[in-house]
């Protein structure tokens, strides 16, 4: 039997796309990761400059509408759909890179998650309750702010709970906080952070 070679998906969500702090941790993270693993693959997902649309009606009814039934519009919205799925459901090691924007994830996150949250799918319904779909992964997230808000922030809770949702359990969640609110703050969060990214590789 032949080793399948690891894989490793980095999204990054930041406005500032490869400027950002997050997606700069994210990065070191898949730099390191690398370099431990020489034959896997890095996969990179840049929301910042590759949004993916908002969900509304027409595609939430491509998702709903029977695959013998849809219409060559809706086959391209649920192709999409499928090809970000698809690249977590290969990946072995997921990597976050999230800032916080108004107290939350950037929309675009939000808009991907709608995307890879598919009954049937990725999650399905029991008498117990929703079931996650997507098993065995691991998840790194790096999330910045530019104040102090502490861990237990709903940000970093609703991450959490969406990745669980899809099955994703195994969650490592590194802040780095204060970078608006000093010029030591920041270089001394990032540096806290560059040094657990050792840790968690």
């Amino acid at each position: 039997m032949t080793h399948r070679e690891q894989k490793l998906l980095k999204i990054q969500t930041s406005l500032f796309q490869n400027d950002g702090v997050s997606s700069q941790l994210a990065d070191e993270f898949a730099r390191q990761w690398q370099a431990q693993n020489p034959q896997g693959q890095v996969i990179t997902r840049d929301l910042g400059a590759e949004p993916v649309p908002h969900l509304d009606l027409a595609r939430f009814q491509s998702f709903i509408t029977p695959e013998e039934e849809r219409t060559a519009e809706q086959k391209a919205v649920v192709n999409y759909s499928d090809q970000l799925i698809a690249e977590i459901t290969s990946a072995d090691v997921l990597v976050l890179g999230i800032p916080m924007y108004n107290f939350s994830v950037p929309s675009t996150l939000r808009a991907y998650f709608d995307h890879v949250a598919r009954a049937g799918v990725t999650f399905r319904y029991t008498p117990e309750g929703p079931q996650g779909l997507i098993k065995g992964k691991r998840a790194v997230v790096f999330i910045t702010r530019g104040g102090f808000h502490g861990e237990d922030h709903s940000q970093t809770a609703y991450v959490r709970q969406f990745l669980g949702f899809l099955g994703i359990t195994d969650v490592e969640v590194v802040h780095a906080e204060g970078l608006s609110v000093s010029q030591d703050a920041k270089e001394n969060s990032v540096k806290t952070a560059r040094e657990k990214i050792a840790e968690l590789v």
